[in-house]
Parts: structure tokens; sequence; C-alpha cells
């Protein structure tokens, strides 16, 4: 259980982090409003988890 709630704080700590990012850092940031900016921020976690996801396949199926 101890692990558990632990768990639930580090995601709790960094999705607040994140969202402090966003509303006072991300308008300083001169990011253009395009097309492809906007193709990129919304595919780029898509991309990371899967890679991770395929990275660690492949160490699990290794290791048996």
């Amino acid at each position: 259980m101890e692990n558990h709630l632990g768990l639930v704080l580090k995601v709790l700590l960094l999705s607040t982090l994140l969202s402090l990012l966003i509303k006072y850092v991300a308008p300083s940031l001169m990011i253009p409003g395009t097309n492809t900016i906007a193709l990129v921020s919304v595919l780029l976690p898509s991309v990371i988890l899967a890679i991770a996801l395929l990275w660690r396949f492949q160490r699990q199926n290794k290791i048996s």
C-alpha cells in the first residue's frame, strides 16, 4: 500500500509541476501557431510512449 501511495504522490507532484510550467512559462515562449507545431505537439507523447514500451518489451524478451 505504501508503494501505491508514493506513486500517486509522485504523479500528482509531476502533474502539478507540469501544469505550472504550462501556465507560467509557456506563454513567454515565442512558438508560432503553425500546423506543424500542432501536429508535433499532439503526436510526440504517443511516439515517446510507443518507443518506451517497445524498448521495455525488447528488454523483457531478452531476460526471459
